[in-house]
């Protein structure tokens, strides 16, 4: 990635003083004319570069500007490294070396136990070659085509990819539905036979309230119920220490907003007998069909 080669560079050019082109566009495997590009870009950053003709000629930084020992601090070094070490858990490549190695030094220099952050999922293999699937079709403007699951039914979709999110602790492909003719996001896990298709786009204007993501769900249907106090740890892990009131028999009685009925009836049946909906009335009502339609499938 850009970011990774300019880094690269400007670490180069603070350990070796003069470099030249060639030297540059061979140590990061692309073109001169990138390597160009890279150092007006530097230069724009802030950085004076200078180029210098002849025998013992090259790219430099201008004399008189200096940066503090390096362009990183160690904490900062070893954010970007622990950043990268993630990604790496869902990739088939080891970035983290291969940067390390083109700046001139190990990533266990700027790593430390203090934080680990493992983005995998236990369909790692499958997750990393969706990623990489969906990353070379962004590159190529490619489009897309899988087979999607989700609670209405399954349907084959043709998508635009503009991007890979991470987020609400799993992974999304966020994009152009041709069918839906508007911008989706859709769960990794959900989507499979996924391929690269012959299809070209051209990149679109996203507007802004599509990258919002999650701001049209509102938790605005209420609900009241009681839960068993052996279920306190799964009630802070979803919303805090403060999210129940204990009553004087142990009990711990909540009042949330759910995104929609069907949800809350899903997170209540999760509890079995660990939880009594109070209200509303509609919502008592649908647990009760619920827990029939559950007894009857065991012939009870």
């Amino acid at each position: 990635m850009k970011i990774y080669r300019l880094i690269g560079i400007i670490t180069t050019l603070q350990q070796k003083k003069t470099v030249t082109a060639p030297y540059l566009a061979e140590k990061f495997e692309v073109s001169r004319r990138t390597i160009s590009r890279d150092i007006e870009d530097i230069c724009k950053a802030g950085i004076p570069l200078v180029t210098a003709q002849g025998a013992g000629g090259g790219i430099s930084i201008m004399e008189g500007f200096s940066l503090d020992t390096t362009v990183f601090t160690e904490q900062e070094l070893a954010a970007i490294f622990t950043g990268l070490k993630s990604l790496d858990s869902v990739s088939r490549c080891a970035t983290t070396e291969a940067l390390a190695q083109k700046i001139g030094g190990s990533p266990s220099a700027w790593l430390t136990d203090h934080m680990a952050i493992d983005l995998a999922s236990h369909y790692k293999d499958d997750l990393a070659s969706k990623l990489e699937l969906i990353k070379s079709a962004i590159g190529a403007s490619r489009c897309i085509s899988f087979h999607y699951y989700y609670e209405k039914g399954e349907a084959d979709k043709l998508i635009e990819p503009c991007q890979i999110v991470f987020k609400w602790s799993d992974w999304y492909v966020f994009g152009f539905c041709r069918q839906r003719q508007d911008f989706r996001l859709y769960k990794l896990r959900r989507l499979w036979s996924l391929e690269v298709t012959e299809e070209p786009f051209a990149p679109r204007d996203v507007p802004e309230e599509k990258r919002r993501f999650g701001s049209h769900m509102t938790d605005d249907y209420i609900v009241t119920a009681i839960y068993d106090p052996c279920v306190k740890y799964r009630l802070v892990e979803e919303y805090g220490p403060d999210c129940f009131t204990e009553q004087e028999d142990g009990g711990l009685y909540t009042q949330w907003g759910f995104t929609t009925k069907e949800r809350a009836v899903e997170w209540f049946l999760g509890f079995g007998h660990r939880v009594k909906v109070l209200g509303p009335p509609e919502m008592v009502e649908r647990m009760k069909a619920a827990l029939e339609a559950a007894r009857n499938l065991y012939g009870t």
